[in-house]
């Protein structure tokens, strides 16, 4: 079990390793000047280790993407006896921001500055966007079957992700976003929140 940990960590290190190195060298020559060898070298690992970890440089743009999607069903799956369907959204955020500043940091900012820029950065983000969207609002709508259909599960998920992604956009552009990870999660939670707040339970 210990050395299962140890691998575990050596390995999330590497990761991190090729993610912060990639980060450099697309904001010092740019992300078409920069590649994949390159974010090898300065990661210090051989090509073909790149590619255990991520299958190409669009992908490390989205480190945590798989994560937050399994954070999300898991939300779902402990759901408690009065939880909206809409709480779930607000708690899965609210649990992803406690365990990772990902979506207030470096690279969150770089990925919005590429999507808006890069063609292929952009067709990447659109499609994890639209499977995690999908396979957020299949297991949402399995946990409420008498109250939300597959065309409506869609609709509040992509309000959802739509609420996050449009307040990431407006805060990753403000002086100093950077300077508080955690307050800048606070404020994208807050408005979040406020967005869903029709579908929300009283409790709110």
């Amino acid at each position: 079990m210990a050395e299962s940990s140890l691998r575990e960590r050596k390995r999330e290190r590497t990761r991190q390793a090729i993610v912060d190195a990639a980060v450099d060298l697309f904001e010092r020559h740019g992300y078409e000047g920069t590649t994949i060898a390159d974010i090898a070298a300065a990661a210090e690992i051989g090509t073909r280790t790149f590619f255990s970890y991520f299958a190409s440089k669009e992908e490390l743009l989205f480190p945590e993407n798989d994560a937050r999607v399994v954070a999300a069903i898991a939300v779902i799956a402990s759901r408690k006896p009065g939880d909206r369907p809409a709480d779930l959204l607000v708690r899965a955020l609210r649990d992803a921001n406690e365990n990772s500043t990902e979506l207030a940091s470096p690279t969150a900012l770089l990925r919005m500055r590429l999507i808006q820029t890069v063609p292929a950065v952009r067709g990447r983000g659109l499609q994890l966007q639209l499977d995690a969207q999908r396979e957020i609002a299949r297991h949402l709508q399995a946990a409420f079957p008498d109250e939300l259909d597959a065309v409506q599960a869609g609709a509040l998920v992509g309000a959802f992700i739509g609420a996050v992604t449009g307040a990431l956009q407006v805060l990753l552009d403000e002086p100093g976003a950077l300077d508080d990870p955690r307050k800048l999660q606070g404020r994208m939670r807050e408005v979040t929140t406020a967005a869903l707040r029709p579908w929300l339970s009283v409790a709110r």
